[in-house]
């Protein structure tokens, strides 16, 4: 449920009977819930907008106010209206959320939507950089798939670049010179970095290495067989990053540059038939007035470079045309890197002017910044190189099973290890999902696998303490029966904050930003912590006893299920 959203509406409709016309749009985000009272800061906004006496419209809207879920409201100040919620409303709305079967209700409309993310190029293996959009992504598409919407999961890999000319000369070269070229390939870095290496070291090579680019393009069967070789290695090196990151694509959501290579003569064809195109050095390119450069020049979109080859720009348009033609999206959100902007700004224009892409069409660049070392550097190896996400990921949860064994060296190793990998891989999607979307961030292991702060390994903490009450009670949460009874603050606080979390759901999705949905479940588990602390629960009387352990499963499952959306698992004991 959406305690905001409710008492949104009906103060909405007492502002209308009180005559303030167009009064759900001017308050649509100017109320305010907090530890169990509702300020209406909208009646304010829609005085001022429409020249009304603020306080004598608050009075108005209070005339018009039939509120069952109040025990008090009053006008405060210059004409806020605050209203008290009651204990009982809250505890009756918490029991209504215990039988339901989602602890948010579905969309009223649901969508298609694309979500591109991830996409790394098979060149070379997945490196931390790559953590952010398949963290974000994936959170998005879980979130939206819980609202009920239709996710279509985009992993637009780089399979179809120059790069790849290199690759497939070297690999050539390593297979007629009999060597195990399997043996190289588990390591796709060191087999990228040598093929770069011999490129700008033999001109006899960098020359085949074009022609290989060239062969490849024009589907020749001997280049083919390499590259599907490289690629099949390459697609399994990511997936089994996917696997332990607990990320939900898999080989089927693979749509390759090169998939979309038949198209790209008819993108070409279609835009030059619009007499968009024009010539600039030889390559056919699209000029929009909207993009210029810092000389004031209109910078170019090329869809055709002057040697006949594609760039991004006519793949990334192809792109477009698949999604909205054979897909039917209604939205595509693109995760894609800040540096970017220019690029995918250009492609949505061209896409727009072209109609490839229509106003009814939602298709978004959500961009994100980058991960620093804590000198403020670009998180690098100490000789330059990208760090493999797969070496993260290997850290962080040796990391971990340091912190469990010491924490409780009872755990079998089994479990040890198992809790390890949860806490481990949490740890660094929640480091990276708790920040700003936008911003930068500093990597840093003391900090995300601290048992205390807003960390995963502190939420997954909170839920497994959760857990712990009902193995040492020796009760099922599913046999758990009764009313639930608020009479102590912290627990009318932590009711109302059960309540909000549909609302903390929504406003994550609104521009994409997890780390609301992260601070929810922080201030969640804080507030419960309290709780736990102040109102014993199983030394309690009945019927108090056994409405504390409901309200404690209830913040279980939405601790756990808060957690899910993020991508990130909880264990019952650690």
């Amino acid at each position: 449920m959406n305690l905001k959203r409710e008492l949104d509406l009906q103060i909405a409709e007492a502002l209308e009977k009180a005559g303030a016309i167009g009064a759900p749009a001017l308050i649509k985000q100017s109320q305010k819930v907090k530890f169990g009272h509702y300020q209406a800061n909208g009646v304010m906004a829609a005085a001022k907008k429409l020249g009304m006496n603020p306080r004598e419209l608050a009075k108005k809207t209070l005339e018009e106010l039939s509120l069952t879920q109040a025990k008090e409201i009053e006008i405060a100040g210059p004409g806020f209206i605050n209203i008290h919620l009651s204990n009982d409303y809250v505890a009756d709305r918490l029991s209504d959320l215990n039988q339901q079967a989602s602890f948010v209700l579905p969309v009223s409309k649901a969508n298609t939507i694309v979500i591109d993310y991830s996409a790394p190029n098979l060149a070379k293996e997945m490196h931390i950089g790559h953590l952010r959009s398949t963290t974000i992504g994936d959170a998005a598409a879980r979130t939206l798939e819980y609202l009920g919407h239709t996710v279509i999961r985009a992993n637009h890999v780089g399979d179809w670049g120059a790069q790849f000319g290199s690759l497939l000369a070297y690999l050539d070269q390593q297979e007629k010179s009999g060597e195990k070229t399997s043996t190289e390939l588990k390591d796709l870095e060191i087999f990228y970095q040598k093929a770069s290496e011999l490129f700008k070291a033999d001109e006899v090579f960098a020359a085949k290495a074009r022609a290989y680019v060239v062969r490849l393009q024009s589907g020749d069967p001997r280049c083919l067989e390499l590259w599907r070789i490289f690629i099949t290695e390459s697609v399994n090196h990511c997936q089994a990053v996917y696997d332990r990151l607990n990320i939900t694509l898999t080989r089927d959501d693979i749509k390759a540059e090169s998939a979309y290579n038949e198209d790209l003569p008819q993108v070409v064809e279609d835009l030059d038939k619009l007499g968009l195109l024009q010539l600039s050095d030889g390559a056919k390119c699209v000029f929009l007035d909207e993009f210029k450069g810092k000389n004031g020049k209109t910078l170019p979109a090329m869809i055709q470079k002057s040697d006949g080859g594609y760039p991004y720009m006519a793949s990334d348009l192809a792109a477009i045309r698949f999604r909205v033609n054979q897909l039917k999206a209604d939205q595509a959100l693109y995760f894609v890197d800040a540096r970017q902007k220019l690029h995918l700004s250009q492609v949505f224009a061209v896409a727009k002017v072209a109609k490839f892409l229509d106003e009814s069409k939602s298709f978004r660049h959500l961009p994100f910044g980058v991960i620093l070392k804590d000198d403020g550097k670009p998180f690098k190896t100490r000789d330059g190189a990208a760090v493999k996400l797969s070496d993260v990921i290997e850290e962080a949860i040796t990391r971990a099973f340091d912190l469990v064994s010491e924490k409780n060296p009872e755990l079998s190793e089994k479990d040890r290890i198992r809790v390890a990998e949860v806490i481990g891989v949490g740890a660094i999607k929640y480091a990276e999902l708790s920040k700003n979307r936008s911003t930068d961030y500093i990597f840093d292991w003391d900090t995300m696998l601290s048992f205390e702060g807003n960390t995963a390994p502190y939420l997954q903490y909170a839920y497994t303490r959760i857990q712990s009450i009902f193995r040492r009670a020796n009760i099922s949460p599913l046999a758990l029966e009764g009313e639930i009874i608020l009479d102590h603050p912290i627990e009318m606080q932590l009711g109302v904050k059960l309540l909000q979390f549909e609302e903390a759901i929504n406003a994550m999705i609104e521009d994409y930003q997890a780390n609301i949905l992260c601070n929810y479940l922080f201030e969640l588990a804080g507030i419960f912590m309290s709780f736990y602390e102040t109102c014993p629960i199983l030394i309690a009387e009945e019927p108090t006893r056994s409405s504390r352990l409901l309200v404690a499963h209830i913040t279980a499952g939405t601790l756990k299920k808060g957690l899910d959306l993020l991508g990130i698992e909880t264990v019952e004991q650690m």
